[in-house]
């Protein structure tokens, strides 16, 4: 049975009958170190003192991943551990916890959390923040589980880049021209911007790798976008987003739009406008929903299965209620959008980034016994790179800005979002090291499973001799050769 813990005891028993201990000092908890996560618990401890709130983290990862880097650090401009912010580091006077939240009790203010090893075990708390942001929202289609990859976390975007660059490798020296085909053909399903952007970062870094390979030709390269709706790039406007089609296009990316992937079986691509291909690389960056642990709760949720808010990051009953002492925010929460009446915040590092700084103010305010205000932000634009030294942007509705100018605004906009100056400054090092001395297209896709090798190079342990029947199990009898000098000795 789970246990129900708090900061100095822990007790075994049913968490449903056990009253949390008085406390002198109010604890938030936080579920989600992303970045709701993170900026609410900055933001908070910066307002407060240790005296006036205890602060913990719950996060399976021990870091936040900044996810408008991913398509750039899959490409190699950046460094994978720069695009993430270690929570022992930046949430300085917060302790954090690291495991998983599987349950959700706000009736008794408890909460379950899966540790990676041992038992789960419950948390109490005086206020809770639900920031547990978003997972891929998948489809059942046949062959995706298996041979898909997801681009939603950093381990991924290594992933993909690694994957990308083996299968080049592989394919140099592979003389079959039909499973050359199948190695250098890679599909990107998705035409939003995680998607075009990781499509376009990746098919550039890939274009520069090639030129180091004499047995490989540019048009062997095959980049295939397949898009549901009729057009990409949805946060922007159409004159923008069919500046992009026009540039991918240019780069001989194949664009399938009003598509669906219908089956990827063992790599054989089928779409439902009938067109089949095969391909070893199928990335699905195709939307994302709410976390799901959120169904393992009693907090009120929408139709998307999102906790349900009001503007001031309050969750709220169906009835417009206040729950007390619970709040929402980022992606897994329905915050609605002042500016947009009727209309909820979008699911994006612009907003998540506020509302968590937003909803650290207003907690300070409740521990204070002050009012709570209301969250509004306009939308002051979006920026997408399509690779180096390219990209496009609009900027507060009307300004629109393409190519290099654009690349710059990304950039620019991004790296001062992200949280520490220690990564602001690595990114931007990072940045010039790439421009200076190039970026690195080499795959190390035995990261992924280290003891491969050594697995490979083990020998298995042979059946224990009849002659030597005090020799351990772990160590094989071992026959020495004839005439050799450990055979004369034996002989003697």
């Amino acid at each position: 049975m789970p246990k129900t813990v708090s900061t100095q005891v822990d007790a075994a028993s049913n968490p449903t009958a056990v009253k949390a201990k008085p406390r002198k000092v109010p604890r938030v908890v936080i579920l989600g170190g992303g970045t709701v996560g993170l900026y609410t618990a900055r933001r908070l401890r910066k307002r407060l003192g240790k005296r006036e709130a205890a602060i913990v983290v719950v996060d399976p990862r021990p870091y936040m991943t900044y996810a408008p880097f991913l398509p750039e650090a899959a490409a190699g401009s950046i460094d994978p551990r720069n695009v993430v912010a270690p929570h022992r580091r930046a949430l300085k006077g917060v302790d954090v916890l690291q495991g998983k939240v599987s349950e959700i009790n706000h009736a008794d203010r408890t909460v379950q959390i899966t540790p990676e090893e041992g038992d789960a075990y419950w948390i109490t708390y005086d206020h809770l923040v639900v920031g547990l942001g978003s997972v891929a929202r998948t489809l059942p289609i046949p062959g995706l589980a298996e041979e898909a990859i997801g681009f939603k976390n950093v381990e991924e975007a290594i992933a993909v880049r690694n994957h990308v660059l083996n299968r080049i490798d592989v394919a140099s020296s592979t003389w079959d021209p039909e499973l050359r085909k199948r190695m250098l053909t890679f599909v990107f399903v998705g035409g939003g911007f995680a998607g075009i952007e990781a499509l376009a970062e990746v098919e550039d870094m890939a274009r520069v790798a090639v030129k180091y390979y004499k047995a490989i030709e540019q048009d062997e390269l095959r980049f295939v976008l397949v898009e549901g709706s009729p057009r990409i790039l949805p946060e922007v406007s159409e004159e923008l987003g069919g500046y992009t089609l026009e540039q991918l296009r240019k780069r001989d990316i194949e664009i399938h739009l009003s598509t669906f992937l219908s089956s990827c079986v063992g790599g054989h691509v089928v779409l439902s406008n009938k067109t089949e291909f095969d391909a070893e690389t199928i990335v699905w960056t195709a939307g994302v929903k709410a976390n799901p642990v959120l169904q393992n709760s009693d907090l009120p949720l929408d139709q998307m299965g999102r906790v349900t808010c009001n503007a001031s990051l309050q969750v709220v009953n169906p009835d417009g209620s206040v729950v007390a002492d619970a709040y929402a925010a980022g992606d897994c929460a329905a915050v609605p959008d002042l500016y947009n009446p009727g209309k909820f915040c979008p699911p994006n590092a612009q907003h998540a980034l506020r509302e968590g700084n937003h909803l650290g103010d207003n907690l300070a305010r409740v521990l204070r016994s002050a009012e709570v205000t209301e969250y509004k932000h306009k939308n002051i634009g979006a920026v997408a790179s399509l690779g180096m030294y390219k990209g496009v942007a609009q900027m507060f509705g009307k300004i629109k800005v393409r190519g290099f100018p654009a690349w710059v605004l990304h950039r620019t906009y991004h790296v001062f979002a992200m949280p520490t100056v220690n990564r602001k400054l690595r990114i931007m090092a990072g940045w010039t090291g790439s421009v200076l001395l190039r970026r690195e297209v080499v795959a190390l896709g035995s990261l992924h499973d280290p003891r491969a090798e050594f697995r490979a190079a083990s020998i298995a342990p042979k059946p224990r001799s009849a002659a030597d029947p005090g020799l351990p199990p772990s160590i094989p009898a071992i026959k020495a050769e004839e005439g050799s000098p450990a055979a004369k000795a034996d002989a003697k």
